[in-house]
């Protein structure tokens, strides 16, 4: 099954999401902000990444771009879940190769759908 990594700087929300993907079988990976984040792209399997925009330490922008830069992750799609709706922060977003935005509050089955779109076999 698909191992999904979790990046939010908020346990409860993490928690939230974690919960409606293991549901639904997925293995769940979490990171309080982007250098934890980074710390798990270590070369284990990473099918997807959740990520947060504004986070302390490193923010889920930046995280993105690091990420992108190993080869292993290169191609890992990526939804951010923020409560950023702003088309400026989408570009920045889909400039750094974010593949889909869901905007706080969610539904979790919104966030599913995108996150079943997206995974790779």
């Amino acid at each position: 099954m698909a191992t999904i990594l979790v990046v939010d700087d908020s346990a409860s929300l993490r928690q939230v999401v974690a919960i409606s993907l293991q549901g639904k079988g997925y293995t769940v990976i979490q990171a309080s902000n982007g250098k934890e984040a980074l710390s798990k792209c270590d070369g284990s399997k990473i099918n997807l990444v959740v990520s947060d925009v504004n986070m302390p330490i490193m923010d889920g922008m930046t995280f993105v771009t690091e990420m992108k830069k190993l080869p292993r992750y290169k191609f890992t799609p990526v939804i951010m879940l923020t409560t950023e709706a702003g088309d400026d922060m989408k570009n920045k977003g889909r400039a750094v190769g974010v593949k889909a935005w869901v905007v706080k509050p969610f539904k979790p089955d919104q966030m599913l759908t995108a996150v079943a779109k997206l995974i790779l076999p």
